[in-house]
């Protein structure tokens, strides 16, 4: 065997590929769909070759030991020059000092690509540094060559019955099916082991992703034509621009992707001198980019399971309207109760709607939406086809039907089994999207879920589970549907060597270069007597503000820097006495007293993901009610109004109990304008805020009444 020659097959099949992205994942073929398997190490190898065995793989398996004569039936090969062609993919449960070289001669024939199973590289780091210096060494032994892990369980191919995979799992061949990659070997083989009907394509765990990332083999699992949605567990995002460049190619070819991600309950980021950065903690940035691409975030793995199925059959959600219809009312309760909250829609059913339903029914029965149809119909299959199709021509997005099974140990289930057949029926009929929802999840055993599923019938375990799903389905249509994200703004800096600390601007200066960029403010001037005070005032006008201007202070209100509704010269001159001491310069400016919502606007900086916006409920409502939403740079009008939308306190922009409606457009733009300033201030922009905007009636505008800046200094621009 040399290197020059590699006679090692690529398995394509119908593979389509999309964008340029796709030169870097083209590589990953053949150890995902590999026609050849080389298999290193003593008991994990055997297992990994007897799972590849019981899936019916029907590549050739290539055991690789110094002294063992066979495993499990395949002759084992004594060295890697021994084998008849370099393999697509090896699997190498050996130790990691033995896995560097054999990684190195892998690379040198020309392999496909390797899964290393051994831990104590960089995971394991101790002072000495051994861990890190291990994975560097490795990393270059593969070089050009696919290498996944370190220290992970590796790659199931359930398609192809090609398993790189050192333990038991609980998945089955399939046909088509959802992809799962994780982190978490261990919560992969659970993942595998679940009865909910799931059928999954890939598994794989990718561990310590030394060379090749989550977003690079995702991508590349997006290539095979058989998997229908795509599940990520993930701890931390590997490469933001690889991230957003799967999460585009997903968009492109429509596979709906998922996202279970760690890390909620991490200690938010050290507060700084803003109160927007506590707002934004590390979580709200991680979801803020999953929104921006199209992802939807799943918090429970029940969830994410079931969010996976709905997505596998159905696809996303076209609307978020869905129908419920049960033998029970306190089933039906069950469920609005459930929806309450949740964007999710029980719309009531129109007249029309309403009597047709009502044809199909006993006298006895109120139609509504949830629909209890009690028991009349109950068994009766024609009879429940008949109330199925006509509830299901009322053009939900989805369709529940409400069944619980028994248990066939001790009961029979011909009733239930009516009811299935004329769902099955009704959905056929009417080409409406139907799902099955047993409010006890062990109530639908996992051969009744394979065979809803082959009817194309969503088999839901669980009633919060499957709410989050339907939430799930509908974010990602909608998401869909909007104008692609710009990709997020570079990460900058200054050099670390020029940074000389933080400086904090006067709120005169912040709102200076804030107005350059089309943020509105009051009418203002800077004072330094009580004469210049007077005189300004005459000009701008009562009622006034007058305020402290500081560069060493944050929060002027905390010292009495700060005096409101200033109506006669009397009170004005009052508070410029009482609060003359604190300083020289002094800001006055109009009142704005006609405001119908206040909110916070505020930017700051994080490692990962950079400058961010968050847009909150402002003034004395920050601290109390923490209601934000987080925006990732450049953003857009569309995004802005969506954020404010999301908002908790979003109904005291739209008129709450007879208020005015407020001028939406007008903060849109104000906050555009703050976002506009960030960007190209990036290199040394560290965190602003405007607290509060305040969002007056419609037609009105907003305006800026108060700002912060703060920046970093460079030590050759002080010089």
């Amino acid at each position: 065997m040399t290197t020059s020659t590699q006679t090692g097959s690529t398995q394509t099949g119908n593979i389509q590929k999309t964008n340029s992205f796709d030169q870097k994942t083209d590589r990953l073929d053949r150890v995902l769909r590999p026609k050849s398997i080389a298999f290193f190490g003593g008991k994990e190898a055997a297992e990994a070759i007897r799972q590849s065995k019981r899936m019916g793989y029907e590549g050739e398996i290539w055991p690789v030991h110094p002294t063992k004569l066979e495993m499990h039936g395949y002759p084992c090969f004594r060295t890697i020059e021994d084998l008849p062609a370099p393999p697509d993919a090896a699997f190498l449960g050996v130790n990691r000092y033995l896995t560097i070289d054999i990684v190195k001669t892998l690379s040198q024939v020309g392999a496909g690509g390797v899964v290393c199973y051994a831990s104590g590289f960089l995971e394991a780091d101790s002072e000495t540094g051994e861990g890190a210096s291990l994975q560097t060494r490795l990393i270059e032994a593969a070089g050009d060559m696919p290498l996944i892990g370190p220290n992970c369980y590796g790659v199931i191919n359930y398609l192809d019955g090609a398993l790189l995979w050192p333990d038991q799992n609980g998945g089955k061949a399939v046909d088509k099916g959802v992809a799962i990659l994780t982190q978490s070997s261990n919560m992969a083989m659970n993942m595998t082991m679940q009865k909910r009907g799931l059928p999954i394509s890939y598994m794989l765990a990718v561990g310590n992703q030394a060379q090749t990332g989550l977003s690079e083999l995702t991508s590349a699992i997006m290539d095979d034509p058989r998997v229908t949605a795509i599940g990520l567990h993930i701890e931390g995002i590997d490469n933001l621009q690889a991230f957003e460049s799967m999460a585009q190619k997903a968009r492109e070819k429509k596979i709906p992707v998922v996202v279970l991600k760690m890390g909620k309950s991490d200690a938010a980021q050290a507060l700084t001198m803003s109160h927007t950065a506590s707002l934004a903690g590390k979580d709200a940035l991680a979801d803020a980019f999953f929104k921006r691409l199209g992802l939807a975030r799943l918090d429970t793995i029940p969830a994410f399971l079931e969010s996976l199925k709905l997505l596998h059959i159905h696809g996303p959600l076209s609307g978020r309207s869905i129908c419920s219809m049960s033998c029970s009312g306190g089933e039906a309760s069950l469920l609005a109760d459930c929806a309450e909250g949740r964007n999710i829609d029980f719309r009531p059913l129109t007249e029309p709607e309403r009597q047709r339903v009502k044809a199909t029914l006993s006298d006895l029965v109120t139609v509504a939406n949830p629909l209890d149809y009690h028991t009349f119909i109950w068994g009766n299959e024609q009879a429940s086809t008949k109330t199925f199709t006509a509830m299901m021509e009322c053009g939900f997005d989805l369709s529940l039907l409400v069944i619980d099974f028994p248990r066939l140990d001790r009961c029979h289930d011909r009733e239930w089994q009516a009811a299935v057949k004329a769902l099955v029926t009704a959905s056929n009929q009417t080409g409406q999207k139907a799902a099955i929802l047993a409010t006890v999840p062990e109530n639908c055993p996992e051969e009744h879920a394979q065979d809803l599923i082959e009817q194309g019938i969503v088999p839901f375990h669980g009633t919060d589970e499957a709410f989050d799903a339907m939430e799930a389905a509908a974010f990602i249509a909608e998401a869909w549907n909007r104008p692609a994200a710009a990709p997020l703004h570079p990460v900058t800096s200054l050099a670390q060597s020029k940074i000389d600390g933080t400086h904090l601007l006067n709120e005169n200066e912040a709102k200076s270069l804030l107005a350059a960029y089309g943020l509105p403010l009051p009418s203002r001037a800077i004072v330094t007597s009580k004469e210049e005070t007077q005189r300004q005032a005459d000009m701008i006008g009562y009622p006034l503000v007058l305020k402290l201007v500081s560069d060493e202070v944050a929060h002027k209100s905390d010292i009495g820097g700060v005096a409101v509704n200033l109506k006669t010269p009397s009170e004005l001159l009052d508070a410029y006495d009482q609060m003359a001491h604190l300083g020289s310069h002094f800001l006055i400016e109009t009142m704005i007293d006609d405001g119908v919502a206040e909110l916070i606007v505020g930017i700051n900086r994080d490692p990962q993901f950079g400058l961010h916006l968050v847009i909150g409920a402002g003034g004395i409502l920050v601290d109390l009610l923490k209601d934000s939403q987080t925006l990732l740079l450049p953003t857009s009008p569309q995004e802005i109004r969506h954020a404010l939308s999301s908002l908790k306190t979003a109904q005291l922009l739209t008129g709450y109990r007879n208020r005015p409606l407020a001028d939406i457009e007008g903060a849109i733009k104000a906050i555009q304008a703050v976002a506009d300033y960030a960007l190209s201030t990036a290199e040394t922009l560290q965190e602003l805020d405007v607290n509060p905007l305040i969002v007056r009636e419609q037609g009105k505008g907003a305006i800026a009444v108060d700002a912060l800046i703060r920046c970093q200094i460079n030590i050759e621009e002080r010089l």
